[in-house]
């Protein structure tokens, strides 16, 4: 198995980091990505994958932080990009549920960071909330230029075409578990397997077995058990077309 949205450097972990490195390291994840909200967050990432083999990381700067960049913050990513253990540019996007940041000041950042992505032929981790369509009519622009995954996708079954055609991958983590969430399991049914993989986003999002607790890697079994029925599909034979799906866009020889 494989997660390929984690964020075990949140406070969230403090009290048991060490252990669930641990865990990592007895063999039950070939590979995680940690990937970063803001600079400082995407330092500790990297730091973080120091610790094992078998994490890597994208960094970026999330819209929530998008109003608190500074004018040098490209230039310092571009260098925390180059390090040997980062895979990805990551988590960039548009997130107009929260709006924590002004709408034009995150189409700027995520824009600037997709640039760079581009730059450095490295795939994106996209964000989206409530701005399926502004966040592919940037995306748009890319075509054929940029490869990456739509993290947490939640959008509609046109949303994933439009999507996947542009060259995207999908991550799908613990709400397809939901049982009220029949609709997007049905479209996880349609969609071709080789367009998703599997995350946790943990501390966040957990599985329903879970539900209103912290949310960790191991978790992703449930989100590839639950993928491996919809497809009809033996659980290890889905997690490693899942997780070479994963291996292929991050570069990653595991």
């Amino acid at each position: 198995m494989c997660d390929t949205h984690t964020h075990l450097a949140f406070n969230h972990f403090d009290h048991d980091r060490d252990n669930i490195l641990k865990q990592l390291e007895d063999g039950y994840l070939k590979f995680l990505i940690e990937v970063g909200t803001t600079l400082e967050d995407s330092k500790r990432a990297i730091e973080l994958a120091s610790r094992s083999e078998k994490i890597f990381v994208a960094v970026g700067v999330h819209p929530h932080e998008s109003s608190g960049v500074t004018d040098g913050y490209l230039n310092e990513l571009k260098k925390l990009a180059k390090k040997s253990t980062v895979v990805a540019i990551g988590e960039v996007g548009l997130d107009y549920f929260r709006d924590l940041s002004p709408r034009e000041i995150q189409q700027k950042v995520f824009y600037e960071q997709l640039l760079l992505a581009q730059e450095l032929d490295m795939p994106v981790v996209i964000h989206i909330r409530d701005a399926y369509n502004e966040a592919y009519e940037i995306l748009k622009k890319f075509s054929g230029k940029l490869r990456g995954v739509i993290h947490a996708f939640s959008g509609t079954l046109e949303d994933a075409l439009r999507f996947t055609e542009l060259g995207f991958k999908l991550g799908i983590g613990g709400p397809i578990t939901y049982p009220k969430n029949n609709k997007f399991r049905e479209i996880v049914k349609i969609l071709p397997i080789e367009t998703l993989i599997p995350e946790t986003d943990c501390p966040y999002l957990p599985p329903q077995p879970y539900r209103g607790k912290r949310n960790e890697p191991a978790y992703v079994r449930f989100v590839i058990e639950k993928i491996s029925e919809l497809k009809d599909l033996p659980v290890r034979t889905c997690a490693d077309i899942l997780c070479a799906n994963a291996a292929s866009l991050f570069s990653l020889d595991v």
